[in-house]
């Protein structure tokens, strides 16, 4: 317990130095979109590269990989269900909900949850694996159907292999199932830039809370709540149950996919959103009200199973 208290308050830290940068507007306006770029396209991808070269990938890719997917297609699927008996919302805003209930920002906040909470920085790759490869194309493909009346597969095929993040996790894992040892020469400067990757991440995520406003009246709160409620209690929940009883996870490896799922909704569907101009503040507030509340949840997740 004491670990996991430690590990948030670390985070906390580095996302508070952000917020504080943004509001004393410390580096500018564009500081949250350099961060952001530079993380995305050079840290990001080298600490995941340098994570999975030196990782046993064929056992991440095994039985969490298939417990991160149960819960992700439940909790989309509890979302949908729920729009179709109440909501009603249109396909597109429908979709953006569903990718919000199960879509966690595994990226931004799952690697320095994995670094500081878990001890484990692959722990989460299963996870980033899953949803860039399988659920983002997916997503895109149902959002360019219902927004456009058709179904481009090249644009949803391109998006993965024009993804850093995918790039530098594929090409670590070749490494790791190749059996290839790099020189020092390689691997140190990727190790320093990896190294910058988690502060970067945390930092703009800070600046991207200042002078938000959320949950306006009539602006689909209703959806908000119950995409943040399937994402913060029932993905936890649907993890636990699956881990535990259908794969028989140890306790370590149970508090870890559990920790994972109540981690908050990713950022990137409200750039999916954005990029269909459909469903973008159901998007947004629904990002803020789990990032905010997932701390919280997962604390009492960590006391239920210590």
């Amino acid at each position: 317990m004491t670990d996991v208290l430690v590990g948030f308050a670390i985070i906390a830290v580095v996302v508070a130095a952000g917020y504080l940068c943004a509001r004393l507007r410390i580096g500018g306006p564009d500081a949250r979109t350099a961060l952001n770029q530079v993380g995305f396209f050079v840290a990001s991808p080298a600490l995941l590269f340098t994570v999975l070269a030196r990782a046993d990938v064929a056992a991440l890719v095994q039985a969490p990989l298939a417990v991160a997917a149960v819960g992700a297609v439940v909790a989309a699927g509890v979302f949908v269900l729920v729009n179709r008996l109440w909501l009603r919302l249109p396909a597109p805003e429908a979709t953006v909900g569903a990718v919000g209930a199960g879509y966690v920002n595994a990226n931004n906040i799952g690697l320095p949850v994995a670094v500081y909470v878990l001890g484990d920085a692959t722990a989460v790759v299963p996870v980033i694996l899953l949803q860039l490869l399988v659920l983002a194309p997916v997503a895109l493909l149902v959002l360019d159907a219902t927004t456009s009346g058709r179904m481009s597969w090249r644009f949803v095929l391109a998006q993965p292999v024009r993804n850093p993040i995918i790039l530098g996790s594929a090409a670590g894992a070749v490494v790791s199932l190749t059996g290839w040892t790099l020189p020092v020469a390689v691997m140190a400067p990727l190790d320093i830039l990896g190294g910058a990757a988690i502060p970067m991440i945390l930092l703009a995520f800070g600046m991207s809370l200042h002078g938000t406003r959320p949950l306006r009246r009539g602006e689909a709160r209703a959806a908000v709540w119950v995409a943040s409620g399937v994402k913060l209690f029932v993905m936890p929940l649907v993890v636990f149950v699956v881990a535990r009883f259908a794969f028989g996870f140890d306790d370590a490896a149970v508090a870890a996919a559990v920790t994972l799922a109540a981690l908050p909704s990713a950022q990137n569907v409200y750039n999916y959103a954005a990029r269909f101009g459909r469903g973008e503040i159901l998007a947004r507030d629904t990002i803020l009200v789990t990032t905010l509340a997932s701390p919280v949840v997962l604390v009492v997740a960590a006391v239920l199973l210590s």
